[in-house]
């Protein structure tokens, strides 16, 4: 049990943060991106055949970033004047001509070159080796102060509700209505993160090394989400949401949008760049069938489902997201009589019921805002 609630948290974290790179993207931008996976691609493949010449984990993983990001600089020169149109055939068809490349072309691997399609195997993984017992406490220790953060920021955000005050009865109404909304949301978060902190507590003391990648993967998490709330209630992510909502005013106000769109895009790039990472990471060995343009949809349900434009949304959605997929399959079987086959597609079918659902009842997403909704623009 407790191996299974760290493998959930890593795939959890890791579409999280892929799901960031993307409501960057297009919650906070209105760039339509239908091909993230190709950063996700280039960030797995650079970080692991970097690592298997020999170059230390981190600097691994910071070039598989780059490299992900001079993608969104080479995809944003050659669409970003366009239409938002152009953006999305070009980045879907990008996905998936990066995922036949690697496919069809020799890869170096070590001191050979082998077949793309054999995939890349036995590459290294962060703390891999059992650290000595003063190091598993240090680990231990540094898991406690993430979910001591993690509980206060909660009690902030539902906090922050509760306080606003109003003098129209309209405003009132929705105020209350959002704040029931974030407490159910803040209790539900804050019982997997005491399920997560646990189960990280235990497998770091009896050490497994996927604890301590989902120790790695959580503090970077951390970090983006808290470096991209900074980033968007800045100047610059002021300007983001007006090009989101109209570029001819910012352009009216003398801002390059260009720039900004590009700086946009290869900052979302990073991310998921980063993410490709860890996700290879976890998978301890990848082919180019794991990057499959369903990714990027799923990760679109995500943002939708969470909210766009909101990273505390993007997350949730993330986690309903993984906690739908772990409950369906274990649930699902014992209830409907069905093969395999039909049962994945049922459970494609359900999701997407609920999302047609959600769109007539919330179409912003459970924590969106309908002021800042940009689908239909």
């Amino acid at each position: 049990m407790v191996d299974y609630l760290i493998f959930l948290a890593i795939s959890t974290a890791i579409f999280a943060l892929f799901a960031l790179g993307l409501n960057l993207q297009w919650g906070f931008t209105g760039l339509i991106n239908f091909g993230h996976i190709a950063f996700m691609t280039l960030g797995a493949y650079t970080t692991v055949l970097l690592s298997l010449k020999g170059v230390p984990l981190l600097i691994s993983a910071i070039a598989g970033a780059i490299v992900a990001a001079l993608l969104g600089l080479v995809i944003g020169f050659a669409t970003l004047r366009l239409r938002e149109d152009y953006l999305a055939i070009v980045t879907i068809g990008t996905g998936e001509l990066i995922r036949l490349v690697v496919n069809n072309q020799e890869l170096p691997v070590g001191d050979t070159w082998i077949s793309g399609a054999f995939g890349v195997q036995s590459y290294r993984i962060p703390l891999s080796t059992e650290p000595n017992l003063f190091v598993k406490f240090v680990m231990i220790g540094l898991l406690t102060l993430l979910a001591a953060v993690t509980f206060f920021t909660l009690w902030r955000w539902i906090r922050i509700t509760q306080m606003s005050r109003t003098t129209d009865l309209g405003k009132r109404i929705t105020s209350k209505q959002e704040f029931a909304s974030r407490l159910g949301v803040g209790i539900v978060l804050a019982i997997l993160a005491a399920a997560i902190y646990i189960s990280g507590v235990i497998g770091l003391y009896n050490y497994n090394p996927k604890a301590g990648l989902m120790l790695v993967l959580l503090l970077i998490v951390a970090f983006v989400y808290w470096r991209l709330e900074i980033l968007v209630r800045s100047p610059w992510g002021r300007i983001l949401k007006a090009i989101r909502e109209d570029e001819e005013i910012p352009k009216a106000l003398g801002k390059n949008v260009f720039w900004y769109k590009l700086q946009s895009l290869m900052l979302g790039g990073a991310i998921a760049g980063i993410a490709g990472a860890f996700f290879a990471w976890q998978l301890g060995a990848i082919y180019p069938d794991n990057f499959q343009p369903q990714i990027t949809f799923d990760t679109w349900i995500m943002v939708i489902l969470g909210g766009s434009a909101n990273n505390v949304g993007t997350i949730l959605g993330a986690v309903i997201f993984f906690a739908y997929d772990a409950l369906t399959r274990e649930v699902l079987p014992r209830i409907v009589p069905l093969d395999e086959a039909r049962l994945g597609a049922f459970r494609i079918m359900v999701i997407g019921l609920i999302m047609m659902v959600l769109m007539i009842w919330r179409p912003q997403g459970i924590l969106g805002k309908k002021e800042e909704l940009t689908l239909g623009k």
